[in-house]
């Protein structure tokens, strides 16, 4: 039986060696470039997280900006919330040109949201009790968000490391934000230097999370070999989160402040940190949307959503 190769098979195979040619030289791929389909589809599902992600992530500030303890600080954490939003509506709409030839736009990705489909980060689950928690958010959160970031300013995909060159920029002012609140607090009276620490007991599982599990045997599934292969991305889970505690365990350490893990030391040897594994079942529960705020929030988008869809349907129109 003689094999028979079609013409749009080759076609195919030559177009994708042509595009990981590209990729190695280090060449951006656009909008309008071919790609495989297992490229535009990681993509999709990772600039749509990381944009609603961002929305999200500016809830649990948004909760303070009428409890902030002073004018400065309210005039500071709005414009952390304004900016926020703008970083998501800039992602959402580079997710949803690659979306255009599926037929998709960006309202399929907010229903995605609402019924689930579509993840958003678990630290952007948790509740912000305190203004030590929104200090928190500034300086650590938005501190891990810098590190995953930066490590695909030079992703191969272009319009994303340009969103992304911005994107940055603006969060390093967020994180200095964060530290000038944490700062204030760790120079104040002791009940408020224990509002810190209960900060960051309360939210250091979360922050281990924040960077995904370091291989599929922690729980199943782990996407980072895909980003990888396509360098949207360069570092693995795992060394990013080791990146993450060098530049702030000592910083956390230092304001007289300890982890909730008495394992956590720098082990010489192996040239890296040991640490107690967050609970993963816990991880995967809080991003199907069963975490502390989970509901909450979401009937907030929901609510946003349905009351300005007149918008939507006029610009439509």
């Amino acid at each position: 039986m003689v094999n028979t190769v079609s013409i749009g098979q080759l076609t195919e195979e030559a177009n994708y060696d042509r595009f990981m040619e590209r990729i190695e030289a280090g060449e951006k791929i656009e909008t309008e470039d071919w790609m495989p389909d297992e490229y535009r589809m990681t993509l999709i599902k990772l600039i749509s997280m990381h944009g609603i992600s961002e929305i999200m992530g500016a809830l649990p500030e948004k909760e303070w900006v009428p409890k902030a303890p002073s004018l400065r600080r309210k005039l500071g954490i709005m414009a952390k919330v304004q900016d926020e939003m703008g970083h998501g509506q800039l992602l959402l709409r580079v997710a949803e040109d690659l979306m255009k030839p599926l037929g998709k736009t960006r309202e399929n990705i907010i229903r995605d949201l609402l019924s689930g489909d579509l993840k958003f980060h678990n630290v952007f689950h948790m509740e912000a009790k305190t203004w030590g928690d929104a200090g928190l958010i500034g300086w650590l959160v938005d501190g891990a968000a810098i590190i995953t970031q930066t490590n695909m300013l030079d992703a191969s995909y272009g319009p994303y490391a340009r969103a992304l060159k911005r994107i940055c920029a603006e969060e390093v002012f967020h994180a200095q934000h964060g530290e000038a609140i944490i700062m204030a607090l760790a120079e104040g009276t002791d009940e408020q230097k224990a509002m810190i620490q209960d900060s960051i007991n309360r939210w250091w599982e979360a922050l281990l999370m924040f960077f995904g599990p370091g291989d599929a045997s922690t729980t199943g599934t782990s996407k980072q070999d895909t980003t990888i292969k396509y360098k949207i991305r360069t570092k693995t889970n795992e060394e990013l989160r080791q990146d993450f505690f060098t530049k702030y365990i000592p910083r956390v350490l230092s304001l007289g402040l300890t982890l909730p893990d008495e394992t956590m030391h720098f082990d010489q040897d192996a040239g890296m940190w040991q640490y107690l594994q967050p609970d993963w079942s816990k991880f995967k529960q809080i991003i199907k949307n069963n975490g502390p705020k989970s509901k909450e929030r979401l009937r907030l988008r929901e609510i946003s959503y349905t009351n300005n869809k007149w918008v939507i349907d006029a610009l439509q129109n």
